[in-house]
């Protein structure tokens, strides 16, 4: 879980020279944050850029030590190219699921690594989901698929209720992202894990079904 493979490496340093890049220059952080009426617009680049800016240090250690603890899982099971393409399409789905939600909303901003972050935390889960992991300030271990729909619906709760300045529909499309890819790269776990996998889904039905409701908003 701990090993930080050179993939990891240059993903923490992509992120931590963007990031502060953006500290120092507000002109940058204003072209390339996620931002709805200017991706409505054409600018589909902030749906990768903006996965790369941070708020401010705190933001960017919290979201790169989380990926750090889970990187090597998911390396050591599917390898540095697949670990690529599930750290991307998170993004992409966590800033996909945002832009849906709140395509109306043409001020709505968003920054951070958490959709993409989110979705290999999701992906190590899915991989070995008796892991243990430590939610919030419960000090004992809780077994991985706990804590992955436990912080599912504590998302939807955020998204619900609007609370705080946290893109919880980017951390909920990441996972979602991470979870379906990485069914992709390895079915077998439908054969291997299946209750596990179907566990894990419980949290994207809940949602659709209070999408589909009108229960979200």
């Amino acid at each position: 879980m701990y090993n930080l493979g050179l993939v990891t490496i240059v993903i923490i340093a992509a992120n931590v020279i963007v990031s502060y890049k953006g500290f120092g220059d507000r002109l940058f952080f204003e072209k390339y944050k996620f931002n709805v009426g200017s991706i409505r617009r054409g600018e589909q680049i902030r749906m990768v850029s903006s996965g790369f800016l941070h708020a401010d240090t705190t933001h960017l250690l919290m979201n790169m030590v989380t990926l750090y603890f889970f990187a090597g899982s998911v390396i050591g099971q599917l390898g540095n190219f697949n670990f690529i393409i599930i750290y991307i399409a998170s993004l992409i789905f966590g800033n996909l699921l945002s832009l849906y939600l709140h395509k109306e909303e043409f001020w709505y901003s968003a920054i951070g690594a958490s959709g993409a972050v989110t979705g290999i935390l999701y992906a190590a889960i899915l991989l070995d989901p008796k892991m243990s992991l430590y939610m919030f300030f419960i000090p004992i271990p809780i077994p991985g698929y706990i804590f992955g729909i436990g912080y599912l619906l504590y998302s939807i709760y955020g998204m619900k209720n609007r609370i705080g300045n946290i893109g919880h529909d980017a951390h909920f499309g990441g996972a979602v992202g991470g979870y379906l890819v990485t069914l992709l790269l390895m079915p077998s776990l439908l054969k291997t894990d299946l209750g596990h996998v179907g566990l894990l889904a419980v949290p994207i039905i809940i949602l659709f079904v209070m999408y589909k409701t009108g229960r979200l908003k």
